[in-house]
């Protein structure tokens, strides 16, 4: 078995470590060429999707409306042997409608640990506040490359 074969991540250990990261970075293609990276709140969906919310006025919004491709990161790991990532190509897919949006906010809040179950009917309300200016963002995932170096066992 090749060493690549040897720390790639199996799709329960993906779905875990996407379950349990509380950031993931979001690369879009910036206007002026370079990559975008920011770090964003996400929330896995029961169909395996991710799913984010920003601003409709963010600059990532205006990237992502010039070009719908994206790479997303997770990372973890001090020391080489600790490395674990998972990096997923995908491309953006909007969500403009205000109840779903919230919907989203709640499964990110929940994922965070910030709210236990589902929110209280006050605390939704705030979050359909929230939501009016914000818009939700699906990513099915198209390709993916994941490494955990723990799996080496300190041989390299």
């Amino acid at each position: 078995m090749s060493r690549r074969d040897q720390i790639r991540l199996s799709e329960e250990e993906m779905l875990d470590y996407l379950k349990t990261s509380r950031t993931m970075i979001m690369v879009s293609n910036g206007k002026n060429g370079y990559p975008h990276p920011m770090p964003m709140w996400f929330a896995v969906g029961d169909d395996k999707n991710i799913y984010m919310t920003t601003f409709k006025k963010s600059q990532k919004i205006n990237n992502l409306k010039n070009d719908p491709r994206v790479a997303l990161l997770i990372e973890s790991g001090d020391a080489y042997q600790e490395l674990k990532s998972l990096l997923i190509y995908t491309e953006v897919e909007f969500i403009d409608d205000l109840e779903r949006t919230r919907d989203i906010l709640e499964k990110i809040a929940i994922q965070r640990g910030d709210i236990k179950t589902d929110a209280s009917e006050e605390i939704r309300q705030g979050m359909l506040r929230t939501a009016e200016k914000r818009i939700g963002m699906k990513f099915s995932p198209r390709d993916i490359v994941s490494w955990d170096h723990t799996k080496l066992g300190g041989v390299y």
